[in-house]
């Protein structure tokens, strides 16, 4: 059990330098302006033009890296310094928001799956904390398991949320770099650096979902741990 302590510890500190680094890439990407002056408004644009999506709405929300599609009102959501942004960076991301509405439009699989769970999974997120929380006192105070098992349960369906979502956001980059590169929207040394900014980005879903399988791990140990002192 101590190993897989080490282990969620481990991949925290993972997500922070990732997350610094996938900000730090940004940074240096959106200071080198795309050679064809698009900006992230206008590549979202074109691309669910290009795929024949015309009632999804490209608009701008506050924040830094805040950009997401909604399937719900079929909006690209991008953050101002990527709606507004010229550069490699805001294609990158302006491509890959829409990359999602694609997957939308096409009914794609795993999409359609993610999508599906959402409301189970805000449901659940309301009483996962509270329940692991309760129910690790009461296990050590008592012996009973019933109140964890039921918030292991709930953090198991989140932990399967969160690599549901990795082919998602896969798909979505994939997509993303085709169009850019097949439209000619970047030049050569533009798609290397879009390519790897959604790579940085990518690797944040990764470590956020490994950490998720070792923290489930933990408790499914403590759980079998203590049953079988019982």
């Amino acid at each position: 059990m101590t190993g897989i302590y080490v282990l969620t510890i481990l991949f925290g500190v993972i997500g922070m330098m990732i997350s610094w680094r996938l900000k730090s890439k940004f940074k240096q990407y959106s200071e080198i302006p795309l050679q064809s002056n698009l900006s992230g408004q206008q590549i979202a644009e074109k691309m669910l033009a290009d795929h024949g999506i015309y009632d999804v709405r490209v608009i701008s929300v506050d924040g830094q890296l805040t950009d997401h599609y909604n399937p719900s009102d079929k909006s690209v959501n991008l953050s101002a310094d990527v709606f507004h942004g010229r550069n490699a960076a805001s294609a990158a991301v302006a491509a890959h928001e829409c990359g999602h509405a694609v997957q939308h439009a096409k009914a794609y699989s795993f999409l359609q799956f993610r999508s599906a769970m959402v409301p189970l999974l805000n449901i659940a997120n309301g009483f996962m904390p509270i329940l692991l929380m309760i129910g690790m006192m009461i296990l050590y105070s008592t012996g009973n398991a019933t109140l964890l098992s039921i918030g292991v349960a709930l953090f198991a369906l989140a932990t399967l949320f969160s690599f549901v979502t990795l082919p998602v956001e896969f798909d979505a980059s994939n997509r993303a770099l085709a169009w850019i590169k097949n439209n000619q929207i970047v030049n050569a040394s533009e798609y290397e650096m879009s390519k790897d900014a959604l790579w940085w980005a990518a690797m944040t879903y990764v470590v956020a979902a490994l950490a998720m399988l070792a923290q489930l791990l933990y408790y499914l140990n403590l759980l079998g741990g203590r049953r079988s002192n019982d």
